[in-house]
């Protein structure tokens, strides 16, 4: 393994970040119910959206965070509805003739190709920093999504998009996404944490997978499908270059997949040292920590400035049920090391406040000599009711000074930006979506108007498909 100077290692942590990019919720946000084993996706399916509100309510989460004193980056929505899939699908004719044809025939096909779902950016890539990786290098997979046909069309310009933003090839390395098939189903960092004493220094990655592909399982789950493959995981860490030393990879308990945990972040979260999680949420807790800890420790040997301890922070299931847990979303929740802040705060839903349970628990939490010390709360009903917390919505990426000063300032959040975007915002999306309303090609013609002008702002010319 190729190990960092001190100098590297105290310079790294002296000017390094997490940066969270959280995705623009785009202007067809609608409740399909397309999401099969998300609980809230299927409740609220077929019901009137509101698409400003979305969007207005997921800015002044990225607005929130500045204010926190933290950087803040954003992912753009994707186009939709998305023709050329359509027209792989043997539809012809143009725009207007395919959209009233489709919803004719197919309208679950129309449905997945407007989904807004890309908006949920914790699916749409897996990221390594530098400090893990042998070349030194933040690695960047974007994820396939192979499990629900209306996710796996976002992968192509998923990868696009980052290559557009971390456009570098001194600091940053791009990989497509896995082979597209169900041995190599990956979601991205919804599956995925890191932990490290600071951003900048080495850390230890753990990959959480669902089920084996090409081994017998020796647990499965019953009725909602496991979506990560211990394979993808595998390969993702090779494909990041990462030392076996500085990775875990760990079994999701199926019993939390088959109440709606289709994700491990709706079970987990981490931060730097810390793990926030459920009880319940993996297969075998004490082999997985007993590894995490030796790992942790043996990153930094007889260094005594650095902290070789994780904390596990764990909800018993006793004073938070599973169902409460998939409910509220406690666990999609942001951990967040502030400025100048000691200890963490935990930056949850509202209806994690509005749970009797979960809010007994955060109030017995605070209480408790945990690194969590504060707890705050964000409405994103929205994209709550189409399955999405507060960690959904955003992916997480470390970065020393120099990575961000080479990423493309365009995407990283100020007054001016945040400004532009909520006025397009009011100018461009409904106030509300009806799913009668995807059959209208005036729909279409809207949100294409509004990505048009969307690439303006951010300067990338024809990056759409509709545009070329």
């Amino acid at each position: 393994m190729t190990m960092h100077s001190s100098k590297e290692q105290n310079s790294s942590k002296q000017n390094s970040y997490e940066v969270n990019f959280d995705g623009l919720i785009g202007p067809s946000h609608n409740y399909g119910g397309l999401s099969h084993g998300n609980v809230a996706s299927k409740s609220n399916a077929l019901k009137i959206s509101q698409p400003r509100k979305a969007a207005l309510q997921g800015l002044e989460k990225m607005q929130a965070n500045r204010s926190f004193g933290l950087q803040q980056g954003i992912l753009l929505p994707q186009q939709r509805p998305h023709l050329p899939t359509l027209r792989k699908l043997g539809f012809s004719g143009s725009d207007k003739s395919i959209i009233q044809q489709v919803s004719n025939s197919a309208p679950e096909l129309l449905a997945s190709c407007y989904s807004a779902s890309s908006m949920w950016t914790a699916n749409a890539c897996t990221v390594s920093p530098s400090a893990d990786s042998a070349d030194h290098k933040v690695h960047f997979t974007a994820a396939n999504l192979s499990s629900m046909f209306h996710r796996s069309i976002e992968h192509q310009c998923t990868a696009k998009l980052l290559r557009v933003i971390f456009d570098n090839d001194e600091y940053f390395s791009h990989h497509d996404a896995l082979p597209m098939s169900s041995q190599f189903g990956d979601e991205g960092a919804a599956n995925h944490s890191r932990f490290t004493n600071s951003y900048g220094e080495q850390g230890l990655q753990l990959f959480v997978f669902g089920r084996y592909a090409f081994r017998q399982n020796s647990v499965a789950t019953a009725k909602f499908p496991s979506r990560q493959t211990y394979e993808a995981s595998l390969a993702i860490s090779r494909l990041h270059k990462l030392d076996e030393s500085q990775v875990v990879f760990a079994q999701q308990n199926p019993k939390i997949i088959d109440a709606g945990a289709f994700h491990n972040d709706v079970v987990s979260v981490s931060n730097l040292n810390t793990f926030f999680m459920h009880e319940e949420a993996f297969v075998d807790k004490a082999a997985m920590q007993a590894e995490l800890r030796q790992k942790f420790a043996a990153l930094a040997p007889g260094n005594p400035e650095l902290n070789s301890e994780l904390n596990f922070v764990e909800v018993p299931t006793d004073m938070v049920s599973l169902e409460s847990a998939v409910k509220s979303y406690l666990f999609n929740s942001q951990l967040l090391q502030l400025p100048n802040q000691d200890g963490m705060t935990l930056v949850l839903p509202e209806e994690s406040r509005e749970n009797a349970e979960v809010s007994a628990y955060l109030e017995w939490l605070q209480t408790q000599s945990t690194p969590i010390k504060e707890v705050k709360f964000v409405d994103v009903r929205q994209s709550m009711q189409n399955g999405g917390g507060p960690a959904c919505l955003r992916l997480r990426v470390a970065l020393t000074q120099a990575e961000l000063d080479a990423t493309n300032s365009n995407f990283i959040l100020n007054d001016d930006r945040l400004s532009k975007l909520n006025q397009w915002v009011e100018r461009h999306y409904r106030e509300e979506i009806t799913p009668s309303d995807l059959a209208d090609p005036a729909l279409a013609e809207e949100n294409f108007v509004a990505l048009d002008e969307l690439t303006q702002l951010f300067e990338l010319g024809s990056f759409y498909e509709f545009q070329q």
